[in-house]
């Protein structure tokens, strides 16, 4: 939840009213993303398929080629974006480790493109001290700096996060203003962060990059679906799409406002399920757990849940699912002893707000709210706009009596309901 966000929904206290009230604007059309929904072949994974094939062949031939690592790290990269498949980001890890290894920790490149595997295992403390490493040798030190910006962040070190924004942040390069605009998302400034990423979405359109389109066309949907803009969300979503059929990260989009503004749980299911079939990612069945809950399937969404739990039980997965387990194992599960162990690991490897705010809520639900909302105090409230943590953040003071400025939060979070879905919404209107 943003402070400047101003959702425009008309109709929406009829929406807040029932799980099953329809909005009084249907934004999709299912003829406009089915040939996408339909396609039937992974065009990304075969062309990342053949790419592996013609390099992993040069480097069996020539053990000595370091650099072929790095090419066949690559092409592990993109099997992963395109299949959701955790061995690949993995494997491609292991080649850059090795590649680092041969030219002994003393190539920035090859330091920041193992920190940028990391970041996406969410093992961000060993990408800093990766990055540091690339500061030090200077290398195209902007881009070193500029990924400096992103590790802090991720870790809550806002401090060291302004001091290497200042250094670029009045650059007009598109690495530039999309960090500027990912601060101004993280201050609660979401008008702000949306105006910077259109400007950098103007700059890869005039330089017609499709990469970078697609990235910025799905980003920008976030930030509009954030701000109510449900229709230029939908509008953005199909723009990813039309570069690239198979970009399940859109799809999900898409399926989202289906399920949470239309409240159409059937066709978004519809449009989940299919995602699966090309894509693997645990998250997913998250989703189709609230939609089942939405429903009132409670056997489904038990079955999604656990689903879910036993998908990240695999190793390759490391950290990254922490955050959605403490929830899971706290407020579906009852298991709130693992969850704080959870939480606490959270909080050491990656001590920001949103951290502090799960380890926080874990003790809520434990029964401990005092210790709560010691914790929310000193590490959440003003140090986040998120919407999942100003609900925690309001159900913890109500539990501690302190009742004055829950009328305000529950209003603010309201204006949040797209983005909190059908099933948040109904727990907020209960505070």
């Amino acid at each position: 939840m943003k402070n400047t966000i101003a959702f425009q929904l008309l109709g929406v206290s009829l929406l807040l009213l029932s799980c099953t009230s329809a909005p009084s604007q249907k934004i999709t059309n299912a003829t406009s993303y089915n040939s996408y929904i339909a396609v039937a072949e992974n065009t990304n994974e075969q062309t990342a398929n053949e790419i592996y094939t013609f390099w992993s062949k040069k480097l069996e031939k020539s053990p000595n080629q370091y650099p072929y690592h790095a090419k066949v790290a690559s092409a592990h990269s993109q099997l992963f974006k395109a299949t959701g498949e955790i061995s690949h980001l993995l494997e491609a890890a292991s080649h850059l480790e090795l590649l680092n290894e041969r030219t002994q920790y003393q190539q920035a490149s090859h330091l920041r493109s193992l920190a940028r595997n990391y970041i996406s295992q969410h093992r961000f403390q060993e990408a800093l001290a990766l990055l540091q490493k690339a500061e030090v040798l200077g290398e195209n030190l902007q881009a070193t700096q500029k990924m400096l910006f992103d590790v802090h962040l991720e870790l809550g070190s806002t401090e060291e996060a302004s001091t290497y924004l200042n250094i670029f942040k009045n650059e007009h390069s598109f690495d530039a203003m999309i960090r500027l605009s990912k601060w101004y998302d993280h201050k609660g400034k979401l008008l702000a962060a949306i105006k910077m990423m259109e400007k950098a979405k103007w700059k890869v359109e005039d330089a017609n990059n499709k990469y970078l389109k697609q990235w910025a066309y799905t980003n920008l949907a976030d930030f509009y679906g954030h701000a109510g803009r449900i229709k230029d969300a939908y509008d953005h979503y199909l723009k990813a799409l039309k570069l690239d059929a198979n970009d399940a990260y859109a799809k999900k989009g898409i399926a989202w406002i289906v399920f949470s503004y239309e409240q159409n749980p059937t066709e978004a299911l519809r449009i989940l399920n299919t995602i699966m079939t090309q894509h693997a990612s645990p998250d997913y069945y998250l989703l189709k757990a609230e939609i089942a809950e939405f429903m009132e399937e409670s056997a489904e969404k038990e079955q999604n849940l656990h689903a879910f739990m036993n998908a990240i039980k695999d190793e390759k997965y490391g950290v990254m699912y922490n955050s959605y387990a403490i929830s899971m194992l706290s407020e579906e599960l009852n298991n709130t002893e693992k969850a704080l162990e959870l939480a606490e690991e959270e909080v050491k490897l990656r001590p920001t707000a949103q951290a502090y705010d799960l380890l926080a809520w874990t003790y809520h639900l434990q029964g401990n709210s005092e210790k709560a909302l010691e914790i929310i105090e000193q590490h959440v409230i003003d140090k986040t706009f998120e919407p999942v943590a100003m609900y925690h953040v309001a159900e913890i003071l109500k539990a501690n009596g302190n009742t004055n400025n829950i009328a305000t939060i529950k209003a603010e979070l309201l204006d949040s309901s797209f983005e909190l879905g059908p099933v948040m919404t109904q727990k907020i209107q209960r505070l």
